[in-house]
């Protein structure tokens, strides 16, 4: 079934077949939740979840990880049901409920057979999770004390280090600098009362958006929709807003001691929403400066050439405010000046002149033929669902995706990259640097 369904999408593809690809479906609630559903009758499965904007960018100033541990404690404890009890309910069935959390969003997803009896059971509990969260205390303290023991275990390796440095550079002052678990202090300071507070506040079904794909008829997932926000909290006034990222005017580096064996590197700054018109040119375009594995130019020169790093990269992580934009590798502490050197000289060339008609050809080849596999199952067409909904992109995303692809040129490329990536203005960090002052001098 599967090689059959990857086939039918390279015939579309080539054919450019009119009809869609992946028919999307749209409606709103009556409580004001916006619904995204895709019908597959191929395999007796569904998929549903439902996000909030909730993630760690909602976070307050005084305790970072009341977010992130309202999103888990809540599944550890409901009306009626307790920790094992939900585990022994969705396990019997062969189930799964679990959380979804990231900088822009939180929320619950579920996959389940779609015969009667086994979705009954699970959007049982489903949404007994999502109504009625009691935020036991047992399941609260215990898991206070695991996370507390988890980001001091963290606190010392070179990579969270380096990866909570770079954060706090950028977004200095904003909430995505924040560690979305918290430090020590913050999560020792949060109380029951903040997760029932916070749930209250954000888990509305207002601002509720509810991806379905699977066995079901378009009346079944509307009714489904229906069920799963009916008992969700009231809400409190104006949906709550991130604030802006501002983009940082100035370079930064941040040089830091360690002593395990390797330099850890990271270079980059702000850069990107998720709906910046230039999404493709800059996708494109970073398939050919560091995301496409060994065929990037980074890891061209970096470690095809000079072998001074396993691997190098780069990626734009776009969020609902300003993402990053992220180079890294990892090298040997005397290779730190050199790794840096030669990434600077890369990144410097390409901002100016863009990619070659052939290392575009080919990135735009690369990535056309492997879009069937980004759509391949049922979990990540929801995925993908949750990611248009959240986010309001077109419904048509997809259907364009490959378009959208193929129209790039090296021009957009170029502009785009250059109009957001300054290499005068990046934030450098690097954990377990030899050499200072030499490593600092290479970054410049």
């Amino acid at each position: 079934m599967r090689s059959k369904y990857l086939f039918l999408l390279y015939v579309l593809f080539i054919s450019g077949a009119a009809q869609a690809i992946l028919p999307i479906q749209h409606w709103q609630t009556p409580s004001g939740a916006k619904v995204y559903f895709v019908e597959n009758r191929d395999i007796p499965m569904l998929d549903l979840s439902i996000d909030f904007a909730a993630g760690s960018g909602m976070d307050g100033t005084q305790k970072p990880g009341v977010a992130s541990m309202t999103n888990r404690i809540m599944r550890l404890g409901a009306e009626g049901v307790d920790e094992d009890e939900i585990a022994r309910k969705t396990a019997d069935i062969g189930a799964g409920v679990s959380g979804r959390f990231d900088s822009d969003r939180a929320g619950l997803s579920m996959r389940t057979l779609s015969s009667r009896a086994e979705r009954e059971q699970a959007i049982d509990v489903f949404t007994r999770i999502l109504h009625q969260p009691v935020f036991p205390a047992g399941a609260f303290e215990r898991e206070k004390t695991r996370l507390i023991s988890s980001i001091k275990e963290s606190d010392i390796q070179p990579a969270s280090i380096a990866g909570r440095t770079f954060n706090q550079l950028i977004y200095s002052g904003h909430p995505y600098g924040q560690r979305a678990s918290g430090d020590v202090e913050s999560v020792g300071k949060i109380t029951r009362d903040d997760l029932v507070n916070f749930y209250r506040k954000h888990y509305v079904a207002r601002d509720a958006i509810i991806a379905i794909m699977g066995d079901v008829s378009r009346e079944e997932a509307n009714a489904l929709a229906e069920r799963i926000t009916a008992g969700l909290p009231p809400s409190q006034g104006a949906a709550p807003q991130l604030p802006v990222v501002e983009a940082k005017p100035q370079s930064a580096t941040r040089m830091i001691p360690h002593h395990a064996s390797q330099s850890h590197i990271l270079v980059g700054s702000v850069a990107i929403t998720r709906d910046d018109p230039d999404y493709f040119p800059l996708f494109v375009g970073n398939y050919v400066l560091g995301g496409g594995g060994f065929a990037s130019r980074i890891s061209e020169e970096v470690r095809q050439k000079r072998g001074l790093a396993y691997s190098a990269y780069s990626y734009f992580a776009p969020l609902a405010q300003k993402g990053s934009f992220v180079i890294g590798m990892q090298t040997r502490k005397d290779q730190a000046k050199e790794a840096l050197d030669v990434t600077m000289k890369t990144l410097r060339d390409y901002i100016a002149n863009g990619p070659t008609a052939k290392e575009l050809d080919d990135a735009k080849k690369n990535l056309v033929g492997g879009f069937p596999l980004r759509i391949d199952s049922n979990r990540k067409i929801h995925d993908y669902l949750t990611v248009i909904g959240f986010y309001r992109l077109p419904l048509t995303y997809l259907d364009d995706f490959v378009k959208n692809i193929e129209r790039v040129t090296a021009a957009d490329i170029k502009r785009a990259i250059a109009a957001r990536v300054d290499p005068d203005k990046l934030v450098t960090v690097v954990v377990g640097a030899e050499d200072t002052a030499a490593a600092a001098a290479a970054a410049r």
